[in-house]
């Protein structure tokens, strides 16, 4: 009866730590960054610390994903800025000329931001398009999916311990 017990035990522990090195979150400070947008303003990332959460956007003119997510930002674009989260679209390696042709061609009023050399998508390690991540107040990475994150508010919870 007492090797049972101890076995049961130890499947429990087992369990419990499976669940939290499966489902626990680890933070990450979100890379830094300095980019131009279209108008050739300068953004700075840590410039947003401690004011309000950013939705991060990476994206490229040639994918068909892109687009269509574009178009989701787009339609949600004013009510996610009514409701305090900044939104960053960060276009992926391509020349302003060609990103600003597409904006008009497609009818979007983002602002987008430039990563032409590829340095920003290469700190987040972005491994493909489209990619977004959304980040805390506190500069902490709490998100990052291939899809807009529609339970976008739960993810930036004050509480830490997740």
């Amino acid at each position: 009866m007492g090797k049972n017990i101890l076995k049961a035990v130890i499947i429990l522990v087992i369990m419990i730590l499976s669940y939290e090195f499966t489902y626990a979150k680890k933070l990450e400070l979100a890379p830094d960054f300095q980019l131009r947008d279209l108008n050739n303003d300068t953004v700075i990332l840590s410039h947003y610390k401690y004011k309000c959460p950013v939705l991060l956007f990476f994206w490229a003119t040639w994918c068909p994903y892109c687009r269509k997510e574009l178009k989701v930002l787009n339609d949600k674009y004013m009510g996610l800025v009514k409701e305090g989260l900044e939104v960053l679209p960060i276009n992926v390696g391509e020349p302003a000329y060609k990103v600003g042709n597409f904006l008009q061609r497609y009818h979007l009023d983002l602002g987008v931001l430039l990563d032409k050399d590829n340095s920003v998508a290469e700190a987040y390690r972005l491994l493909g398009l489209p990619t977004y991540y959304l980040i805390d107040k506190e500069g902490y990475i709490c998100f990052q999916s291939y899809s807009f994150p529609e339970k976008y508010k739960d993810l930036i919870s004050e509480d830490k311990s997740y």
